[in-house]
């Protein structure tokens, strides 16, 4: 803990300053002053973690389940179809559920902010995707680049689609207009896409290690985040603070 024994009014009140700035950069889940540590810069609270854990876990059975169903050969070497189909339908509804749960966090509710959020900065870098420019400087973000805003967005999308064709299929009842074929279709052409981005999703985490120990510690390193997310400290922490560790 910093000392103030012997130091000036001046100096005191810039601390004091300090320490009410960290509590509102705190408060809105961003980069945390007091929780830096050897180099390194929160990234996550322990909640945002739990939040991408259970729905990944969520979404893992409900694509397994869904591949032991709808692909022959497996269906067959795996059997217990009213098991799979059982596990498929009560994962597929309880997947919202670790995203209601973590909107009891505020630090949660901040980075949902940040996900409906397109800044300028996320426009240069969809403009240097589309130009096929590589570099980081190339490429400036925020705590999330464009990427993965467009990716929480859609899974999103697509998770309120399937639940509701799930529930038409399964309560024929609910919507007698709506044909069971029809709910049949949009499920399954939806299934093979929410696949598709789920795999490019795991394949851009496995391509970056430190941002899968962000997800699995909290913490990344500054150096990488000042690289790939220069515009998330530099709001954060405005006035430079970040270099002192």
């Amino acid at each position: 803990m910093t000392s103030m024994a012997g130091s000036t009014p001046e100096r005191r009140r810039s601390w004091v300053r300090g320490r009410l700035r960290d509590g509102k950069v705190a408060r809105e889940g961003g980069v945390q002053k007091g929780r830096v540590r050897e180099g390194r810069v929160r990234r996550f609270t322990v909640a945002e973690r739990m939040v991408h854990r259970g729905t990944g876990v969520l979404m893992l059975l409900c694509v397994a389940t869904a591949a032991c169903l709808y692909i022959g050969p497996l269906a067959q070497a795996v059997g217990r179809r009213h098991l799979m189909v059982t596990v498929h339908e009560w994962s597929g509804i309880l997947l919202p559920a670790p995203v209601l749960l973590g909107l009891l966090s505020p630090a949660f509710r901040a980075d949902l902010r940040r996900l409906n959020r397109f800044a300028p900065a996320d426009r240069h870098w969809l403009r240097a995707v589309r130009r096929r420019l590589m570099e980081p400087p190339d490429r400036p973000a925020g705590k999330f680049n464009a990427g993965q805003k467009l990716y929480a967005g859609w899974i999103a999308g697509a998770v309120l689609v399937m639940m509701f064709t799930g529930l038409l299929m399964w309560f024929t009842h609910l919507l007698p207009g709506i044909s069971r074929t029809s709910s049949i279709f949009v499920h399954d052409i939806l299934a093979w896409g929410i696949a598709v981005v789920l795999l490019a999703h795991m394949r851009k985490a496995y391509q970056d290690p430190e941002s899968r120990r962000g997800m699995r510690t909290g913490y990344v390193d500054r150096v990488w985040a000042k690289r790939n997310h220069s515009e998330w400290l530099a709001k954060d922490e405005p006035d430079g603070s970040h270099q002192q560790v």
